[in-house]
């Protein structure tokens, strides 16, 4: 009997679950958290930001030391610079160095999103994937980069270019580790909780309008900071958990990142991503002006509220030749179509699909006199 035209077909579901937690004083020895995910007295590979390994570094060798654990704790620099095949294979070379068990000694990644990315993605490498934790200490980590199960590094010139989708056990949030950050890279985060505010949270663009400015002086710490955390943790994990594998290439959470992908690569020295982001959020929404998709009053506060919240950028780094390209990128990356979200009104959106290159030259146009307009001297006009 011939075998010809025989199949087997396998389907296997694969479950997610991990918990996004507060863990509050993390560093603590006697705070159970880092050590509540794998064998308790096991050993920990753990992975610390450069500078997070500056301000914290003694009380985490201290953590492990008075807990017992063998823990073996190396220092690696930050940065999207650093986001590099070369730092992931320094990092799976230490791994391999330190044995550990495959499946109930997790390693454990303290730092930006960079470094939870390129963790993520040793631990997605080594031996076919072991578990990791998550310890975001940034503001940019903490409401957006370590929250879902991307992982990856750049290649080639273009960003994240490699990777794969790997869940962790848990990301643990300890909001006092922000305490350290510099205001640049506070408002980096804050540029991310804008994006999800104007895209689908009207309450948290008005809580972001009325305590923002406080609530980035106070890093956060205030009563009325920590809700503007919770709100736009929420709001990241609403929009990517029936998602995560990002089967529906129509993303709200991309909001910003259609044109901001050229203009980060190009000038990684001088843009952070919430900065690249920010200056797409504001040129997508002067499309969606003069779209008529954002009224006049909703665009007004859009741009009212960045000038509020103190956040500086860079306009002349715009680039229509830049921003092009990187949209027909991002239809490449979005199988075939722009899906371009854009507001309609605030905490509204929707999803276009035929941009051109002399709307955008337009929008470009339009938001430099907006800008000239906003900023003369009140004498002058």
């Amino acid at each position: 009997m011939s075998g010809q035209g025989m199949r087997w077909q396998v389907r296997v579901e694969r479950p997610i679950a991990y918990e996004v937690i507060k863990a509050p004083h993390l560093l603590d020895p006697g705070n159970d958290a880092l050590m509540a995910f794998g064998r308790p007295r096991g050993r920990r590979f753990v992975v610390v930001d450069g500078e997070v390994a500056r301000h914290h570094g003694s009380a985490l060798r201290d953590y492990f030391v008075q807990r017992q654990v063998d823990a073996r704790i190396v220092v690696f620099p930050g940065g999207e610079e650093h986001k590099s095949i070369e730092i992931w294979q320094d990092i799976l070379r230490e791994l391999d160095a330190f044995p550990i068990h495959r499946r109930d000694e997790p390693v454990i990644a303290i730092g930006g999103g960079v470094l939870t990315d390129v963790v993520a993605f040793v631990a997605a490498s080594y031996r076919r994937s072991v578990p990791h934790l998550k310890v975001p200490t940034t503001l940019m980590g903490y409401v957006d980069a370590a929250l879902g199960i991307k992982a990856g590094i750049n290649f080639n010139g273009n960003k994240n270019r490699l990777g794969s989708f790997e869940p962790p056990l848990a990301v643990l949030l300890d909001k006092s580790l922000l305490a350290t950050l510099p205001r640049r890279h506070l408002l980096n985060g804050v540029c991310e909780i804008i994006k999800l505010a104007i895209i689908r949270d009207a309450r948290l663009f008005e809580s972001l309008e009325r305590h923002g400015a406080a609530s980035v002086a106070a890093h956060f710490a205030n009563p009325a900071g920590d809700l503007i955390l919770d709100g736009a943790i929420g709001g990241m994990l609403d929009e990517l958990t029936p998602n995560l594998y990002e089967e529906e290439l129509a993303r709200k959470v991309d909001f910003g990142h259609t044109f901001s992908y050229g203009l980060e690569t190009r000038h990684e020295q001088r843009l952070l991503h919430g900065e690249a982001v920010l200056l797409d959020i504001l040129v997508s929404s002067v499309i969606a002006e003069r779209r008529q998709l954002l009224g006049a009053a909703d665009a007004a506060r859009i741009f009212a509220l960045v000038d509020a919240l103190g956040i500086e950028l860079d306009f002349s780094l715009l680039d229509g030749e830049i921003m092009w390209r990187s949209l027909l990128d991002r239809i490449e990356h979005r199988n075939g179509l722009q899906r371009v979200p854009l507001p309609a009104g605030i905490g509204h959106c929707v999803f276009i699909n035929d941009i051109t290159r002399t709307e955008l030259d337009g929008a470009l146009q339009a938001l430099h006199a907006r800008l000239k307009e906003r900023h003369e001297p009140a004498l002058e006009r």
